[in-house]
């Protein structure tokens, strides 16, 4: 088994480390809503029983509804993760992947410990017939790159012809509606799509997803999974969320969003890419920027493929975008008296 990929989230390890205690860290390392929303009513049999067919499929109704799906009923899922895990079992013996890269890295390493070869790809011309599975993000995570729905679908074509699978994970596509293939789906039974429920209701705990897929897919998910796989509660809140007006919700991430395009622009960061949930910063100096900001108690995400790379959440409040712009101005200051080198900064208004 490869190593574990270190994700973002990871607040007690850092304090450990670091100093201080947890709570008072800023958590920016995740792609996910600082506001996370009012949990509605869950009603004590939702905790005391099994779920039953009613709970479970008036969840898959509300997903139908609120992921567009033209009919075809999401299969609910604890956490986008847990297919990942279950992706090799979908790709035909001998055949290779692709995956458009660089992305969410768990793709790769659960494909590979599982013995398949995988092609980092960037182009739909690099698909060829020996691609028996292909896994686009989209929007990506964590560059931002978008593919727009004819593109995706043109993709799929190519991956039928070929005898193969392609897998849409859409886990920050709630800001962006018209992106989405997931109601494309009927028409295509080669293509499956991944929703996440946590990142855009600031839920992430509750390990809840959605796989839109056609029925043979979705059986052998289900069969997969076992039975309650997802807990009542999860479907509860799902349901009464999916149902309800979230505007107001995407209206506080964009707000929160353009805080933090505010404080980057600020400090002369570059941005060079993102979700409405993130911000991709380039900086020859990343590594040591991401440890001034953990000495000062706010915790991003560094990647190990790219030293240049700081991914940046969104920070729950104006108070919280003040306190990373006083640390950012710090550490401008102490670089005054370095020699700038060419990318290290960006101009102000390039976010």
């Amino acid at each position: 088994m490869s190593a574990p990929i270190v994700h973002g989230g990871g607040i007690t390890e850092a304090a450990a480390r670091f100093g201080g205690r947890f709570e008072d860290w800023l958590d920016l390392s995740t792609g996910i809503n600082p506001r996370p929303v009012a949990l509605p009513s869950v009603p004590q049999q939702a905790w005391h029983r099994l779920p039953d067919k009613l709970t479970i499929d008036s969840a898959r109704a509300a997903a139908a509804s609120y992921y567009s799906t033209n009919g075809v009923q999401p299969l609910p899922v604890p956490g986008t993760q847990a297919v990942i895990q279950l992706l090799p079992r979908l790709v035909p013996a001998g055949r290779r992947v692709a995956v458009f890269g660089p992305t969410y890295g768990e793709y790769t390493r659960v494909l590979m410990a599982a013995g398949f070869a995988v092609d980092r790809v960037e182009r739909a011309e690099e698909l060829g017939p020996d691609h028996g599975l292909a896994v686009v993000v989209n929007p990506n995570n964590p560059t931002g790159r978008t593919f727009q729905p004819e593109d995706i679908l043109a993709m799929a074509a190519v991956m039928k012809a070929n005898g193969g699978v392609l897998v849409v994970d859409e886990a920050f596509g709630d800001l962006q509606p018209d992106l989405s293939v997931a109601g494309h789906v009927g028409a295509n039974d080669n293509l499956v799509v991944f929703r996440s429920f946590g990142k855009f209701f600031g839920l992430a705990g509750l390990r809840l997803g959605f796989v839109v897929a056609n029925d043979a897919v979705l059986d052998a998910f289900r069969e997969w999974l076992g039975p309650w796989a997802v807990s009542g509660p999860a479907l509860v809140i799902s349901r009464a969320l999916m149902s309800g007006e979230t505007e107001t919700i995407a209206a506080g991430i964009l707000e929160r969003r353009a805080g933090l395009d505010a404080v980057l622009d600020g400090a002369g960061l570059k941005c060079i890419g993102g979700t409405g949930l993130f911000v991709l910063v380039e900086h020859a100096d990343a590594g040591a920027l991401h440890r001034h900001l953990c000495e000062a108690q706010i915790l991003t995400r560094k990647f190990d493929y790219d030293a240049r790379w700081l991914r940046i959440g969104l920070a729950p409040d104006a108070e919280s975008d003040q306190r990373l712009a006083d640390v950012l101005g710090r550490w401008n200051a102490l670089r005054e008296g370095d020699v700038a080198r060419p990318g290290d900064v960006a101009r102000p208004g390039e976010c």
